[in-house]
């Protein structure tokens, strides 16, 4: 035969579920088409639940009034003080709804109106449940038994202060209207002039205390501020002593706001530069005569080679006489004795110049020695200047500080004594930052209960409990229902299903049945033969063209396994083989020694069967019985005592020689086998099977244990034909069946099946 491994691997199985869609609609109408009968009595119980409560409740009115947190009066008060503003930030508006909140305008309200003494107040919404833990509370109030002292009239004033309080703030809302700077009061109680007068009082009360907390703010502000100032004034005072003290006794003398030293250093400074400017002027001068006179060069002059007469007059001299040597030599020749006198004077002239600009050079070099000498005489006194001025600079790093110090006291002085003045006209100025907008009138109307508000609620809790209800119920339906979850989750032929039936007329259980057998009703053996056009007999129809396709041996061996016993494997192989016997050769063989089904069915009265054949060697004829009707072999299994050892038995020699002779008498050999979850016969046989067939208990055996038991087992999970889903209940199997499947279209082929003989 063919080895068809189509069963999916677990890496397959959470591919397919990862490409599957995050929202099935289909399946989510399947699911609410089963579980709508859930939802709806939620919903019916929550709706009757609701108008109960709608029809006892005692009705209760909500007043309002409307407080401003009014800018325009903080800008009065800002300018006259800037002392108590409103902030306008988020945060402040909100701890304004907690003032309103809080005990102490609470307990303002019930003093205004004297609450804990109003009868209709405070019977009104008494929680009879804490009514009872208190009452409870009290007789079990072991210190007033032992004690023997009731509680004092002002404790009892007190405590029913507090239970006015309590009910006061349980039944009063306090919200921001949007964004804007109004805040709504309301109060719920079981009268309308009770509810208008108590929102009211909370209003009025919460502008009452922010008077208060103003005025006893400014007070405390002036009270603290007087005291600040005093000490202020005396901290300023010794400060400015302890800098003139340290001016005095470290000679800091200052004029126009600069130490004296400070000043001398400046000017030093200032003539060291100008002196080292005058050496490197006279350097340069200095040096450069000296150059002209080393090159000898007649025409390079300086300033007071200029500015000399001697020299003038010399080269007056030497440029007549170097003016005749030319006229001469051009006239009379080189070497003509008036030339060579000419020349001779022209020497003498030019040895006369260059004296006198060693002259000048001489009085350079003068001036650049007193330059120098200048130089170092300034240089060491900005020396001595920084030394005064870095030990006084150290003494000024504390006389700073000091005067840090007593600005800082002057400057705090100032301030505090600007702040008191503000803090005593503020206590005179009773403006508050907050005003009453909306008045609290009676309400006309009760506002609890709201009908509509009550049934919205219980037709949305119902809802949501009955939907978690339902999605419970279907997380625990892990069962197989559907072709498609076997082809889906298994990867294997959905063959089709049965349909749970009913025992035939005049069938019932043995009379003393057999040793763990348990009667199950669709446990019906030959309920094929006798409604060929039935859907069992369609099923099963579609295991045999499914064992001939995937089986090319002409003689087949086919086993029926279960997970689980009690699944109705015999019932279905039973019925299988009685079908197939109408047109072949057919050998049904009980393999379940420990639990044998079809032998209680159709052989109970066998005297030797499977067990005599293996063990005895008996010849397989001898306890082969035949059904004169349908023509069907079955070996049964006549088990006197428990085999422990039954998977070594199919797995025998004998087995193996048994299967091979009846293979070649019959066309088709039917394995009864054992379930594949408790014990491992099936596992032991199946190299001897040509196919399997798989047989699943609709709604009773879950997915997980089916797919993990073939994924123990390959050998049989890939010689695998098919799965058939058993004991189908047909009215619950229309609430699984999803859009465009073929279990969709079931309605219109169901007049092809006749369940009954005709």
């Amino acid at each position: 035969m063919n080895q068809r491994p189509v069963f999916l691997t677990r890496q397959q199985t959470e591919l397919r579920e990862e490409e599957a869609p995050e929202l099935d609609l289909d399946r989510l109408i399947a699911i609410a088409r089963r579980q709508w009968r859930v939802a709806g009595l939620c919903v019916a119980l929550f709706m009757v639940f609701g108008l109960g409560y709608v029809l006892t409740a005692v009705p209760r009115y909500t007043a309002r009034t409307s407080v401003l947190i009014d800018r325009g009066n903080r800008q009065v008060v800002e300018q006259l003080s800037t002392i108590g503003g409103v902030l306008d930030d988020e945060a402040s508006v909100l701890s304004q709804v907690e003032l309103l909140r809080s005990e102490t305008i609470g307990l303002s309200a019930v003093d205004q109106l004297k609450l804990q003494d109003d009868p209709e107040f405070m019977a009104s919404r008494r929680n009879p449940v804490l009514a009872a833990v208190s009452d409870i509370r009290a007789i079990f109030n072991v210190r007033r038994w032992l004690g023997g002292v009731s509680p004092s009239r002002l404790d009892q004033i007190e405590a029913n202060r507090r239970q006015a309080l309590a009910m006061l703030i349980g039944n009063m809302k306090v919200s921001r209207v949007g964004r804007s700077y109004v805040l709504e009061i309301s109060f719920t109680a079981t009268s309308p002039r009770l509810a208008a007068a108590v929102a009211g009082a909370i209003a009025d009360a919460y502008l009452t205390d922010k008077l208060d907390a103003k005025y006893d703010a400014t007070r405390r502000a002036g009270n603290w501020l007087q005291q600040r100032i005093e000490e202020l004034r005396q901290r300023s005072l010794e400060s400015d002593l302890a800098v003139q003290r340290f001016r005095a006794e470290n000679g800091l003398v200052t004029a126009n706001d600069k130490l004296v030293s400070d000043q001398q250093l400046t000017e030093l400074n200032s003539a060291l530069i100008a002196a080292r400017a005058d050496t490197a002027r006279a350097r340069a001068r200095s040096e450069r005569i000296e150059a002209i006179i080393a090159s000898g060069e007649t025409d390079a002059i300086v300033t007071d080679a200029l500015d000399s007469s001697v020299i003038s007059s010399l080269r007056e001299k030497y440029l007549e006489s170097s003016k005749r040597e030319a006229e001469i030599s051009r006239r009379l020749g080189e070497g003509h004795v008036q030339v060579t006198r000419l020349r001779q004077e022209m020497t003498e002239y030019n040895r006369l110049m260059f004296d006198e600009l060693r002259r000048i050079a001489r009085s350079y070099q003068s001036e650049l020695e007193v330059a120098q000498s200048r130089e170092r005489q300034i240089t060491q006194g900005v020396r001595d200047a920084t030394d005064i001025s870095v030990t006084a600079g150290e003494t000024q790093v504390q006389l700073r500080e000091l005067e840090r110090a007593a600005e800082t006291y002057r400057n705090l002085y100032q301030t505090f004594l600007q702040r008191y003045q503000e803090a005593l006209q503020q206590q005179s100025f009773p403006v508050t930052e907050a005003r009453i907008i909306s008045r609290a009138v009676p309400p006309t109307g009760p506002s609890e209960p709201r009908l509509s508000l009550v049934l919205a609620l219980c037709l949305a809790l119902g809802c949501g409990v009955g939907g978690a209800v339902g999605a419970f119920r279907e997380f625990r339906d892990r069962f197989f229902r559907t072709g498609e979850q076997v082809r889906d989750l298994l990867g294997l032929e959905y063959l089709g299903s049965v349909p749970l039936v009913e025992p035939p007329p005049g069938r019932r259980p043995p009379a003393e049945p057999v040793r763990g057998e348990v009667y199950r009703k669709n446990e019906v053996s030959g309920f094929a033969t006798e409604h060929p056009s039935s859907a069992f007999a369609e099923t099963l129809r579609s295991a045999r063209i499914a064992a001939d396709v995937h089986i090319e041996r002409p003689h087949k061996v086919i086993g029926f396994v279960s997970v689980l016993p009690g699944e109705g494997k015999s019932t279905i192989a039973m019925n299988f083989a009685q079908a197939l016997a109408g047109s072949a050769r057919v050998l049904l063989i009980d393999a379940d020694l420990r639990n044998p089904g079809a032998t209680r069915a159709l052989g109970q009265h066998a005297e030797e069967g499977l067990l005599e054949v293996l063990l005895e060697g008996r010849a397989p004829a001898s306890a082969i019985l035949t059904d004169p009707d349908t023509g069907l072999r079955f070996l049964p299994a006549f088990v006197r005592r428990r085999i422990p050892h039954s998977s070594e038995l199919l797995a025998s020699a004998a087995m193996a020689r048994l299967l091979a002779q009846v293979a070649a008498e019959f066309d088709y050999v039917v394995l009864d086998l054992p379930p594949l979850g408790p014990v491992v016969d099936a596992r032991a046989v199946a190299p001897r099977v040509d196919g399997f067939i798989m047989v699943v208990e609709w709604g009773g055996t879950s997915r997980k244990a089916v797919k993990d038991t073939l994924n123990a087992e390959p050998q049989i999970a890939g010689r695998c034909l098919g799965v058939i889903l058993n004991k189908v209940d047909a009215g619950r199997m229309k609430l699984y069946e999803g859009y465009g499947s073929s279990d969709y279209y079931a309605s219109r082929y169901t007049h092809y099946y006749q369940e009954n003989t005709s």
